[in-house]
This record gives structure tokens, sequence and C-alpha cells, in this order.
């Protein structure tokens, strides 16, 4: 794959946006392949964390590649923006925690890229927003729906609106930021963070994840109703027993994802 690279380091995946000369721009080809790399990893049970980053020092990404769109026809445009919205939701489903590392500019499509995974760490001197309406459209692949839902109604319509660009603090102070590092330090932060979770029962992870995103578009009782059957999945594990194992015996459990 030339658009998206992919390593896997014990149990912790990362996939790269690798169009370092076109600060990451999503063309179909690179949606297409992000899209196989994210269904292979909803597969794979020795991939308990993803974290999806940008290639180069510039760009997380820029979004679509406005290059590209000046050359497509109506149907071809509407064709990218169906296979955005299904790559993005795609990641947003997968059962596995998902982290942003935001290394440089995330603008429309690379925002909403982030806004699909669950957690965004982002390096101190990027700009972010989504900035469709200045270029007469408006966010296509989840913006409109993510943004409002992770920081507010009234919020969400005024970055959308307004296409406002923010800075790595502005990001954090509105609640789209989970946390902010130095750029130096960006990598060996998002993987404390990931290792934080890789500490975890697999299968507990991917149970209260699935919890919350469901619990979440669900009145209370039914989220509770949720809540409870995730939790009944972890009851027969092999690894929950490991856990109660290792505490009595004081030494850190040894999880195998069964």
């Amino acid at each position: 794959m030339e658009g998206i690279r992919y390593e896997q380091n014990g149990n912790l995946a990362i996939i790269t946006l690798n169009r370092p000369d076109s600060m990451n721009a999503f063309n179909y080809e690179m949606l297409r392949e992000l899209g196989q790399v994210a269904e292979a990893i909803r597969i794979n049970p020795d991939i308990r964390v993803v974290i999806f980053t940008g290639a180069g020092e510039k760009a997380f990404s820029v979004g679509a590649d406005l290059k590209e769109r000046k050359t497509l026809t109506e149907q071809q445009v509407k064709r990218n923006i169906y296979k955005i919205g299904e790559v993005f939701s795609s990641i947003e489903s997968l059962p596995q925690p998902t982290i942003a590392m935001m290394n440089g500019y995330a603008f429309g499509g690379g925002m909403e890229l982030a806004l699909s995974c669950d957690f965004r760490i982002a390096a101190h001197d990027i700009t972010l927003g989504l900035t469709e309406t200045s270029l007469a459209i408006i966010p296509g692949a989840g913006g409109t729906q993510r943004l409002p839902r992770l920081i507010g109604e009234s919020k969400a319509m005024e970055l959308i609106l307004t296409a406002r660009r923010l800075n790595a603090e502005e990001a954090l102070s509105y609640g789209i930021l989970t946390k902010v590092v130095a750029k130096e330090s960006l990598l060996e932060e998002t993987g404390k963070f990931a290792d934080m979770m890789l500490a975890n029962g697999p299968v507990a992870l991917q149970q209260a994840k699935f919890a919350i995103k469901h619990g979440m578009n669900a009145d209370l009782q039914t989220g509770l109703h949720i809540e409870r059957k995730a939790y009944e999945m972890t009851i027969p594990t092999e690894d929950r027993v490991e856990a109660l194992l290792a505490f009595s015996e004081k030494r850190k459990p040894q999880f195998k994802g069964k």
C-alpha cells in the first residue's frame, strides 16, 4: 500500500496516513486502502489498541485532496463522500480503542478522522478545524454529527459555521482533545497512554467501549441493559480468572484476550 503505512508492535497497531507531499490529503485510493486496513484490524485478535497518525512533520491530514477533487465529476465526488463516510464509520465502530496521534494540521476530513477515534492526543503546535464552509461545502464525513456529540451543539455550531481554526490549547479547552503534549514527546506520550489500556483485559476494553458507545445512543434503562450484557461477556473469560489469581498472588496479571 502506498497511501497507508501499517505497523504492528506487539498488541499495538499504528496506521500512518502516508502522503506527506500532499499534507496527507485523502484521495480515493488512500481511502480505499484505509478501509481495507481498518477491516483487517477489526478481526485481528492480537491487536488491542490502534493509533492513527500522519507521515511527515507538517500534517495529520488536511482533508480531501482538492487537486483530485477538481478533476472529478459530480458522480465521482458523491462516490468519494460516500467512501470517506463509510471508512470513518468503520473506524469509529472498531472494537479496539483508537487514538488519533495528531502531529500537525488537521482540517476537514483530517479533523473528521480524529473525531472518529476514541481519543485525540496532539502536539502543542498543531492547528485544527472543520473548515468546509469556507469552501462553500459542509463537513461530510461525520463532522456535523460527531463534533456536537463531543462538545455540545452550540460550540460545534460556532466552530463549523465560522470555519474557525483552533490551536491545540483552544481545542483542549473546547473538549476536542484528550491531551496536548510537546511535539518532541508526542510518540512517547501517546505510547504511554496506549500502554495504560494495553495493561488491562482486552475483552474488558472492548466490552466497555461497546457499552459506552451503544449506551450513549439509548435511554438510561436501555443503556444499563447494554452494560449488563457487556459485563456478562467478561464473566466466562480466562482473563477474569487470571486477574483474580494475580491479585491474590500480588503480581501483574498476564492477559491473553480469552
